[in-house]
C-alpha cells in the first residue's frame, strides 16, 4: 500500500486543550497503526505514553482519549465501538470503557481515528465538532441537567443529526463510578469517565460528520461483509441474542452458579422465575441497534402497572438484572427498570451503584450501618423503595450518598467497624455478575484483569454453555493459560473496534481478512499477528499499573470468594484458589510470578522497548 495513504482508517487524531482553548489535528502514525491497530490499542499507547505515573485522575493532567477502530463507519456489522481510555478515579489503574451507539461512527465521519482531551476548562464547556471545525462552547445551562435534558437542548443548537457524548449530575458532582452517556441510552459505563469529565468542566463532546472513509478494496470488503451476515444468520446464538440480548441468559446463569445473591451470599432467590426469558419478552416494545448492526440487541421495555409505570426505557441487561435484582434479593421486573433508566439520566454505572448500594443493604443488615446514618431509610433485602432513594442520593452526593459515592472500597474504609468484609471489589472496580467460585478461569480473569474486576475484560466462554471446547468450571488446573488466552483474544477484537457479544459467530481470520481489505496493510493478513497485537496490549496495560505501584498484591478478591464455600447448588461447596491459579496464569503470561510483573523477556518479546526502559528506571522490572 502507499505509505502517504492511509485506507479505512480517518487518518487524523484530534488532540482538544480545555485549559488554553486551543486543538491540533495530527496525522495518525503509522507505527501506532501497524503496532496497536486502533480502539482500544490506541488508547492504551496513547495514556502510556503522555500520563506520567502519579497523575490524580481528577486533575487536569489526566487524558480523556476517545478512539475508534479502523472498521467503524464501514459496512462491517458491530465495528463501530468506542473507547474511552483514561486513569480510573474508581481504581487509579489504567482504564478502557467501551460504548456503543452512533458516536464511534460519526467520529470517523467527522475525519478523527481518535479524540484527545487535556487539562481543565474554567467552566462548564462542550466541544461541538463539525468535520474540521471544533468550537469550545459554553455548558452553563445545561451543567445540571439530567443526560437525557442536556442532550435534547444540545442536539437542537448544534444538529439533529449530530451524536455526543454527555454527562449527567453524577459526572459533574465527581462520583467515582460516574458514566459516560450518550444521546441513545448507550453508555461507557465503568470506571467512572463520566467523573474524569466532569473533572475537566467538560459537559459533552457533540459531533457531526460528512466523510466517508475510502477503502483499500471496497468490492472485496463488501464480499467479506456478506460472509459476515451469513455467519451471524446461521448461528442460533444470533437469534437468541436478537430476541432479548443479555436479558435472555439470566435465568440459566442463575442454574449455574453466577448470578449472585443478596452481595454474593449466593442464597437461594426466591421468586427467581421472573428472570425467565418468556416473562422478560413480555414487556418489550421495540427494538435498535449500534452502527450498522445486525443483531439488533437493543431492546425498550415498556412498564404499565405498578408505582413504576409509564416508563419506555432501554431495557436492563443482564448486568443490571442483577445488581438492582438478584444482588438486593429485589424481583419486582418493573422496579428494576426504573433503577436503571434512573442510573442512565444521573449518569451511573448501573453495575457499580447496584453493587454499592448492595453492600450498604448488607451494613444494615450486619448493624455495621444504622437507620440514622443512612438518612432513616430501612434498608430491607427485597425492597426496591430505598434503593431508588439512594440511586438519588449517590449521583447529587447527599447524605450516605456521599459515602457511597466513593465506591464500595473506600466507602468501607470511610465507614470501618469491618465494613470492609463486605466490599465486593477487584482493585477497587465492583465485582460483575459473575461468582469467582462457580468458574475459575473466569474469576482468574475478573483477579487479573487490568482495569479491576471486569467481566468483558476476558469473559471466558469456555466455562459457559455452547463453548465448543467446554471445560470443567470448577477445575483448577490449566485454567492460567485458558485465561491468558481469552483476555489476549479480547484485546485483539477491541483493537479492530469490534463488540464482544458477536465475537463467537466471526472467527478472527474473518476479522483478519476484512482489516487487510479495509487498509491493505500487509501484517493484518495473519490473524496470529492480531493475536500478538492483543497480547502487547494487555501487556501495556499491565505495565501502567506497575508503573502506578500494582503488583501481584492487588490480584486479588474478596475474602467471601477465597474463605467461604457457596452455599447453594450446582457450586456447593467451591472456594477460589487465588494462589494456585495465579501461579498458573503468571506462568502462562511469561510473568514473574513472585511480582506479577512482566519480564524483560516477555516486554522484549512484544516489541515493547520504551516500557522496559522506563520500568528498568523506576526499578520495577524484575531481575
Amino acid at each position: 500500500m502507499s505509505s502517504s495513504k492511509l485506507y479505512g482508517y480517518a487518518g487524523r487524531i484530534l488532540w482538544v486543550n480545555l485549559t488554553t482553548k486551543s486543538y491540533k489535528v495530527m496525522d495518525t502514525p503509522i507505527d501506532l497503526v501497524k503496532r496497536f491497530v486502533g480502539a482500544r490499542g490506541f488508547g492504551a499507547k496513547i495514556l502510556w505514553d503522555y500520563v506520567k505515573s502519579g497523575v490524580d485522575p481528577l486533575s487536569p493532567d489526566n487524558l480523556l482519549i476517545f478512539s475508534i477502530g479502523p472498521l467503524a463507519g464501514t459496512g462491517a456489522h458491530s465495528a463501530s465501538k468506542f473507547f474511552a481510555v483514561f486513569k480510573s478515579p474508581l481504581t487509579y489503574t489504567y482504564f478502557r470503557s467501551v460504548g456503543g451507539g452512533n458516536f464511534g461512527a460519526e467520529m470517523k465521519f467527522a475525519g478523527y481515528d481518535a479524540i484527545v482531551v487535556e487539562g481543565r476548562a474554567e467552566k462548564p464547556t462542550y466541544l461541538w465538532i463539525h468535520d474540521d471545525v471544533v468550537e469550545f462552547r459554553d455548558a452553563a445551562h445545561v451543567w445540571g441537567a439530567l443526560a437525557t435534558h442536556a442532550t435534547e437542548i444540545l442536539l437542537k443548537e448544534t444538529d439533529r443529526d449530530a451524536k455526543l457524548v454527555v454527562i449527567g449530575p453524577a459526572g459533574e458532582r465527581l462520583v467515582r463510578f460516574a458514566s459516560i452517556q450518550t444521546g441513545e441510552t448507550r453508555s461507557a459505563g465503568r470506571g467512572g469517565g463520566g467523573a474524569i469529565m466532569g473533572s475537566k468542566n467538560l459537559k459533552a463532546i457533540v459531533v457531526r460528520g460528512t466523510k466517508k472513509p475510502e477503502l483499500f478494496n471496497e468490492e472485496e470488503f463488501e464480499k467479506l461483509v456478506e460472509q459476515q451476515l451469513d455467519l451471524y444468520h446461521k448461528n442460533p446464538g444470533f437469534h437468541s441474542f436478537r430476541a432479548l440480548g443479555t436479558a435472555g441468559s439470566v435465568y440459566l446463569f442463575y442454574t449455574l452458579g453466577h448470578f449472585p445473591t443478596y452481595n454474593f451470599k449466593q442464597l437461594e432467590l426466591e421468586n427467581v422465575d421472573i428472570f425467565r426469558p418468556e416473562v422478560l419478552a413480555k414487556y418489550v416494545v421495540k427494538t435498535d441497534s449500534c452502527y450498522n448492526c445486525a443483531m439488533q440487541c437493543w431492546h425498550y421495555f415498556k412498564t404499565s402497572k405498578g408505582p413504576y409505570a409509564g416508563i419506555i426505557w432501554d431495557k436492563p441487561e443482564y448486568e443490571t438484572l442483577w445488581s438492582f435484582g438478584g444482588n438486593l434479593g429485589i424481583t419486582n421486573l418493573e422496579a428494576i427498570m426504573y433503577a436503571n433508566m434512573l442510573c442512565d439520566i444521573y449518569g451511573l454505572d448501573t453495575i457499580s451503584t447496584g453493587s454499592v448500594i448492595a453492600f450498604a443493604y448488607e451494613l444494615y443488615e450486619k448493624g455495621i450501618l444504622t437507620k440514622k446514618e443512612l438518612d432513616g431509610l430501612d434498608l430491607r433485602w427485597g425492597d426496591p423503595e430505598p434503593a431508588l432513594e439512594l440511586i438519588r442520593k449517590i449521583a447529587l452526593r447527599e447524605g450516605i450518598g456521599n459515602i457511597l459515592a466513593e465506591g464500595v472500597k473506600k466507602a468501607a474504609e470511610i465507614i470501618g467497624r469491618g465494613a470492609e468484609k463486605f466490599a465486593m471489589h477487584g482493585k477497587s472496580l465492583e465485582l460483575p455478575a459473575y461468582d469467582p467460585r462457580s468458574g475459575k478461569a473466569h474469576g482468574l480473569n475478573l483477579a487479573t484483569s487490568n482495569i479491576g474486576a471486569s467481566h468483558m475484560y476476558g469473559w471466558v466462554y469456555y466455562e459457559f454453555p455452547g463453548a465448543l471446547e467446554k471445560v470443567d468450571p470448577f477445575a483448577v488446573e490449566g485454567k492460567g493459560a485458558i485465561c491468558k488466552k481469552v483476555q489476549d483474544e479480547f484485546a485483539a477484537y477491541e483493537a479492530v473496534g469490534f463488540c464482544l457479544f458477536p465475537r463467537s459467530m466471526l472467527p478472527l481470520d474473518l476479522v483478519s481478512k476484512m482489516l487487510y481489505t479495509a487498509t491493505g496493510i500487509e501484517e493484518f493478513k495473519n490473524p496470529q499477528y492480531l493475536l500478538l497485537v492483543g497480547e502487547r496490549i494487555v501487556n501495556l496495560e499491565r505495565a501502567f499499573n506497575v508503573r502506578e505501584g500494582f503488583s501481584r498484591n492487588d490480584d486479588t478478591l474478596p475474602e467471601r470468594f477465597l474463605r467461604e464455600p457457596v452455599p447453594r447448588q450446582p457450586s456447593k461447596g467451591q472456594v477460589f484458589e487465588l494462589d494456585k491459579l495465579l501461579d498458573d496464569y503468571y506462568t502462562a503470561r511469561g510473568w514473574d510470578i513472585k511480582t506479577g510483573i512482566p519480564t524483560r523477556k516477555k516486554l522484549e518479546e512484544l516489541e515493547l522497548k520504551d516500557v522496559v526502559d522506563e520500568l528498568e528506571k523506576l526499578g520495577r522490572l524484575p531481575r
